[in-house]
């Protein structure tokens, strides 16, 4: 263990450094080992490190990228009508058919994302939408899963998935073809969304496709509004190759001088341009800013002739947490954190994404400066970076058929604003479901706690906020009015720690306790607990929920929020706050499933009736609503459910390791996926065909979640709320318009309507449609 630390310890440490040559890259696998695997080197023969951009001889491209890119048997070759359709393999060697690899599955999900993005049924600005987070979605997934499977790879090359028992390197591989079919997918949806922009109006057009009058203005433009403000640099063999930074564009030209080559770099990401260049004598023309830049590199570089010219966008690996060899007992783990978020930035490159056809030996000079290899980099038609998309919405904002149908979410009918909020809960169950119930309700009860005179505390866990959160400013209203505010801030949640860092502060100097979790376990749990003095007796109100207190992300996903003033369920509640206080978690509940310890035995547990009672012949049924679904254990134990008669289905947006309907193995197993306007966030818990056990929760059932972090699952008792939540998932069940439904092989297909279309997103925005009435 102490080996495996000290040399985790100098793979850290390495890796926070810059780019040298010298480095050992984290994707050079074997490379000093003298593998000689013939199979592998067959597979791809362009791997081997190439010395330099002088070095022609040895190719770093296919022959297809080869071809000139004005010949017209590459233009045919690479025309949208011979984009290929989905191909994720249907079977993965050595694998059960009943499991999928998670890697492989999240492509999948993020395949149905930019499925949205071709439909013509969609508006055409929500179809920006979606292709702007298809790209999100896959720069995120290569920071963090393709990071981390290089980082399992560098302890040994034979950890395997525990579900198909492919290895790092083999999901890699698989994950890297299915990438290059999808960024063809997204080059074609990105052709097609522009011949639809510019019937509405709207051009984004290249320097060529200008006209004279156009050009002299982005001339003018160029030389004086822009030149003066970039930074190029030429690297050569005195000068070092600069740092590039995560997801910034950059131009890069081949310099030619005397029969000698340099390269020329320009950083195009200057937060003083706008990304769209707007044509004043035309009201919506624009050319991106990056394209500008690119077009005039010869200006730029004026002593020298461009050979070559392309824009590219590099990732950097983000798959970092703090480790006990990082810090000590003495250390603020709030600077800790604040370090580890600037180092993120420096981690090693994990792709590279190009505009143009280049010479191979510059994509080798590339990859041998960042330690990248071909199977790491990526040529895109479309821009790199699609952000610039909601610049386009702005301008089309007016015109309303162009995105979804308003919707603002509603107060519920049943409360009042002009009642409190906890005399309402403490009368029954208060249950809210958003994006179309309001998040206003609970953010009264929390503003009615801060002033109440019989408030003694609120306790609450917070792992995301809104940038302006009225969560924390009512947390800091309490503290200034004398309550204890106790608030366990998740400084780990990935890519908001800055936020929470920043919020974690404002909070500690208005008075409020602030704890940062525990060691090896995140705090993802959705939990506040107000407790009042009243005559002498503590009463305790409680609020659990399945999404994070984020007013912003409460209007775009789909979470439940349950308040109760269940005594059980408060004192439970208490006694989890109280643990986590003191550095540890519970292992016992009456009420509540509370992972680490708590939660996956249960639910285990749970089935293990339900597969009882189909032996016996009697209705048995488990129903559940995630965002994944990868724990092998409980996927192993739904599999023996359905073996034993059990009916199963199942609403998983996202990766699914599970596959249904594989004859002898998981017959009697239905999953589906929603991807629409929200995002579907909410967690649901069904057991029983019959007097069902119904919870919602903040798990979903992965292995991170069921033994990794502090998740809380609650039981709906209210008969009415339970009947609610049952009514919002027979209705998931029965969506025909935004579903897909698994395959036995493992691809999704859309549901065809039978009937009446119904899309539960669209139904649920009627009021009495989501209660069920």
């Amino acid at each position: 263990m102490d080996k495996l630390r000290a040399f985790f310890k100098n793979f850290l440490g390495r890796l926070f450094s810059n780019e040298s040559k010298d480095k050992k890259s984290i994707t050079e696998e074997n490379a000093d080992t003298g593998n000689t695997d013939k199979k592998d080197t067959d597979k791809d023969n362009t791997d081997e490190e190439l010395a330099g951009i002088d070095d022609t001889d040895k190719e770093i491209l296919s022959s297809e990228e080869k071809e000139s890119e004005n010949d017209s048997e590459y233009k045919e070759k690479h025309s949208d009508a011979h984009m290929p359709e989905e191909n994720f393999p249907v079977a993965i060697p050595g694998a059960k058919p009943c499991y999928d690899n998670r890697e492989l599955s999240w492509l999948k999900f993020n395949a149905r994302v930019l499925e949205e993005a071709e439909d013509e049924r969609n508006p055409f600005c929500e179809r920006l939408s979606f292709a702007s987070i298809f790209q999100t979605n896959l720069d995120e997934f290569f920071r963090v899963r393709v990071g981390s499977l290089y980082d399992q790879m560098l302890v040994s090359e034979d950890i395997r998935d525990n579900k198909t028992n492919m290895t790092c390197r083999e999901q890699l591989l698989a994950v890297f073809d299915q990438v290059k079919i999808l960024n063809k997918r997204k080059d074609a949806v990105y052709a097609q969304l522009m011949k639809v922009m510019k019937q509405h109006g709207i051009e984004i057009l290249s320097f060529a496709e200008m006209d004279s009058q156009d050009q002299e203005f982005l001339t003018t433009c160029f030389r004086h509004e822009i030149l003066p403000l970039l930074s190029p640099q030429i690297v050569g063999k005195k000068q070092p190759f600069p740092f590039l930074n995560n997801r910034d564009i950059y131009a890069m030209a081949v310099l030619v001088k005397k029969g000698k080559e340099r390269l020329g770099i320009v950083p195009c990401s200057v937060p003083v341009f706008s990304r769209l260049v707007r044509i004043p004598q035309h009201e919506n023309r624009y050319m991106l800013m990056e394209e500008l830049i690119l077009h005039f590199m010869s200006e730029i570089f004026d002593s020298y002739e461009i050979s070559s010219k392309s824009l590219i966008r590099i990732l950097r690996n983000a798959d970092i947490d703090p480790d006990e060899e990082m810090y000590d007992d003495d250390a603020d783990f709030r600077n800790i954190m604040e370090q580890l978020v600037h180092k993120r930035s420096r981690l090693s490159p994990i792709r590279l994404e190009y505009s143009r056809l280049m010479d191979p030996a510059v994509l080798n000079l590339l990859g041998s400066r960042l330690e990248l290899k071909k199977r790491h980099m990526y040529r895109s038609k479309a821009p790199l970076d699609l952000s610039f998309f909601s610049a386009v919405q702005d301008i089309l904002r007016n015109e309303k058929d162009l995105f979804f149908e308003k919707f603002s979410p509603q107060f519920p009918e049943y409360l009042d604003r002009r009642q409190s909020m906890l005399d309402r809960i403490r009368e029954k169950d208060r249950f809210l479901f958003y994006p179309y119930d309001s998040m206003d309700p609970f953010l009264q009860m929390l503003t009615e706690a801060a002033d109440h005179p019989n408030v003694v505390s609120i306790k609450m866990t917070l792992y995301r906020v809104a940038s302006n959160s009225k969560v924390v400013e009512a947390l800091i209203r309490a503290a200034e009015n004398g309550k204890e505010v106790d608030v366990l801030v998740e400084l780990r949640a990935r890519f908001d720690e800055a936020n929470n860092i920043g919020w974690s502060r404002r909070l500690e100097e208005a008075g409020c306790r602030i704890l940062y979790g525990l060691d090896n376990l995140k705090v993802h749990s959705k939990l506040c607990l107000i407790t009042t003095r009243e005559k002498g007796q503590v009463f305790y109100y409680t609020q659990i929920g399945t999404g994070n207190y984020n007013e912003k992300t409460a209007r775009l996903y789909t979470d439940f929020s349950l308040m109760t003033a269940h005594q059980g369920i408060g004192a439970e509640a208490n006694r989890v706050m109280t643990d986590l206080y003191l550095g540890q978690v519970v292992h016992d509940t009456s009420w509540l499933l509370v992972a680490p310890k708590c939660l996956r035995g249960p639910i285990l547990e749970k089935i293990d009736r339900q597969i009882a009672l189909a032996r016996e012949g009697r209705p048995a049924y488990v129903g559940a609503k995630m965002n994944s679904l990868t724990d092998k254990v409980i996927i192993d134990k739904l599999i023996e459910a359905s073996g034993a008669g059990v009916r199963v289905e199942l609403v998983v947006r996202g990766a699914c390791c599970l596959v249904a309907g594989v004859p002898g193995l998981t017959d009697h197993i239905t999953i589906r996926s929603i991807v629409g306007r929200y995002l579907e966030h909410s967690r649901i818990y069904i057991f029983g065909a019959e007097d069902e056990e119904v919870y919602i929760s903040s798990a979903d059932f992965m292995t991170r979640n069921t033994t990794r972090r502090v998740e809380v699952a609650v039981p709906v008792m209210d008969p009415e709320i339970r009947e609610q939540v049952l009514h919002i998932f027979r209705v998931l069940m029965k969506d025909n318009v935004k579903a897909r439904v698994q395959q036995a092989d493992g691809r999704y297909i859309r549901v065809q309507p039978d009937g009446e279309p119904l899309s539960a997103q669209e139904y649920f925005q009627k009021r009495k449609n989501r209660q069920g009435l």
